[in-house]
């Protein structure tokens, strides 16, 4: 009995020295400001708002691309209009729909682009 005994010991041993110790409790803030930084640090805020700013800018860019340019040139083939917003369908207004729409696929399109490119290149 005494050999068990000892094997029993030895395993509770073995146990105790591969079970991890846990992780040491996370220091919290002490103050406001402390815990505002941390949750900044965190979440990284100041990396997406400036992407968020970058994206206001590509989209502003790109909508006038497709406002200022290629819509027009789609208007000069519709005859009879100068603008395309201009469409109506009875008495729906349906060419601010269009425009939408065509700047929609515009800006859909060159996004696509911009991605394609970028992980061609490696980025993520």
């Amino acid at each position: 009995m005494a050999k068990e005994d000892e094997m029993l010991e030895e395993l509770k041993k073995i146990r105790e020295l591969l079970t991890p110790a846990p992780p040491p409790p996370k220091e919290k803030p002490k103050n406001l400001a402390k815990e505002f930084l941390e949750f900044i640090k965190q979440y990284k805020i100041l990396g997406l708002a400036s992407a968020f700013i970058l994206g206001l800018a590509v989209n502003a860019l790109i909508l006038s691309l497709a406002q200022d340019l290629i819509t027009p040139i789609i208007g000069i083939f519709v005859p009879g209009f100068d603008n395309i917003s201009d469409i109506k369908l009875g008495v729906f207004g349906i060419g601010n729909f269009i425009a939408a729409f065509i700047n929609f696929i515009i800006i859909a399109l060159i996004i696509f682009l911009i991605v394609k490119y970028a992980s061609k290149i490696g980025l993520e």
